[in-house]
């Protein structure tokens, strides 16, 4: 008699550790049943997946979904939707949310507000202080923790910590990876007079290259002193990555689509739009993460998603706040990047399904194989599409791409085993719940 499972996956082309080729998957109740000859089973729905890829769940590792505090930018309802309309299964989302992610009370609140209320998976970075370092060992075990992030340099929020004593003390208290915005506050400090009234075209002149090599050279060495594992946030200079290629025993690294696709020269088209903490920068630089993302120096991609108001971005810079949405274009930006030969489908699925599994020891996700959760992201390679701020969920309502034509497209999002997005469609009630890891 044949095992009767909840679903088939027929026709498409599955990319996995494996390579890529064309295999049917089995789902049932959630998670992956089997993969390739499927002939013991028999199955309530049957999915043709002809002419689609089908990629184990993209996971971004860096999302600011501004709740609570700030629910008129975005909240965890339309943050989620935002992702699983771009394809994206699960979210790490970051602590500088008001009242900041610092204590139990508030990350047991996030995981709370999220449950059954986000379309996505999530988990929540609990923010690294002088005042909480003693108690990270235990917030790091919390239901729903991704991990300790440490704000170097100064951006939305305050939650900085920028002296080699106060990161030193943080890192002592932490046994899993913790990730870090990497920019010089002493620097910015001394550098400020170099911002220019109205011109975000100087904001990669203050918060210049030389800001953010320091500071990633101070924390790879606080970090060896105290034997810690450190995840580098959103590398934007050339200067960084052979520091960080001479220590990836103890480095990761994260590049962001916009670092790969808009450079400083785009600041003449989106002013305000284009400003990022740390900034896009010239094509020398964006060269340069380029080969490192060749080369294997980087491991993962994320949004770093932080939407604002249009309202507010049309503030006279400085007074403009630093932020872009991003994690529902993700996938088709990158998409794209494939399509033009920059990088392999495959290197892709590494950047943003196995390596956030595999740095972050996420549990049952990061691959699609028998036992995992059946979360998927399917795309077709061939769609081509124009960005459109129609298109986001996003509350803010707009993106930096808007009237870019992308080749590559997500076409449906499964969190496990349940259809969420199919063909620009949010599909059923959401089911989010809290990631879970080895390392607790």
């Amino acid at each position: 008699m044949k095992r009767q499972i909840d679903l088939i996956l027929q026709g498409g082309t599955l990319v996995n550790q494996d390579g890529a080729g064309m295999r049917n998957i089995a789902v049932h109740q959630g998670q992956i049943a089997g993969i390739g000859d499927l002939s013991e089973f028999t199955a309530a729905e049957t999915l043709d997946c002809s002419g689609l890829h089908i990629l184990p769940g993209v996971i971004d590792t860096q999302v600011h979904l501004r709740e609570p505090g700030a629910e008129h930018k975005e909240d965890l309802e339309t943050g989620g939707r935002a992702a699983v309309m771009g394809g994206v299964t699960g979210v790490f989302e970051m602590p500088n949310t008001k009242p900041l992610t610092t204590t139990a009370a508030a990350l047991a609140d996030k995981v709370r507000r999220a449950s059954n209320r986000m379309h996505c998976d999530f988990a929540f970075y609990m923010g690294g202080t002088r005042e909480n370092a003693s108690q990270l060992s235990e917030f790091e075990k919390l239901p729903g923790c991704a991990g300790i992030k440490v704000f170097m340099g100064s951006s939305t929020g305050n939650l900085l910590v920028e002296d080699d004593d106060g990161v030193a003390s943080i890192l002592a208290n932490t046994s899993r990876r913790a990730a870090f915005h990497s920019e010089d506050e002493f620097r910015l400090r001394q550098r400020q007079g170099e911002q220019v009234v109205g011109d975000a075209a100087s904001h990669p002149i203050w918060r210049d290259a030389e800001a953010a090599r320091l500071c990633t050279e101070r924390l790879i060495r606080i970090a060896r002193q105290q034997r810690k594992r450190i995840h580098v946030l959103h590398i934007s200079t050339a200067e960084e990555m052979p520091l960080l290629a001479a220590n990836k025993d103890i480095a990761t690294v994260e590049v962001t689509p916009h670092h790969l696709t808009f450079s400083s020269d785009d600041y003449a088209r989106l002013g305000t739009l284009l400003q990022m903490n740390p900034p896009v920068r010239s094509k020398d630089h964006q060269r340069a993460i380029w080969r490192a993302l060749q080369s294997g120096v980087v491991d993962i991609l994320g949004s770093d998603h932080a939407p604002h108001t249009l309202e507010e971005k049309a503030r006279p810079y400085p007074q403009s706040p630093s932020g872009m949405p991003g994690v529902q274009t993700l996938v088709p930006v990158m998409l794209d990047h494939v399509n033009k030969g920059r990088l392999t489908l495959e290197r892709f699925v590494d950047l943003t399904s196995h390596g956030p599994s595999r740095i972050f020891g996420i549990a049952r996700k990061g691959r699609i194989a028998e036992g995992y959760d059946a979360d998927l992201t399917i795309v077709d390679l061939k769609k081509r599409r124009t960005i459109a701020n129609s298109w986001i969920a996003s509350k803010c309502g707009w993106t930096p791409y808007d009237g870019v034509e992308v080749r590559g497209w997500p076409q449906g999002t499964f969190v496990r085993g349940r259809k969420v997005m199919w063909d620009d469609e949010i599909i059923g009630n959401a089911h989010g719940q809290p990631m879970s890891f080895i390392e607790v």
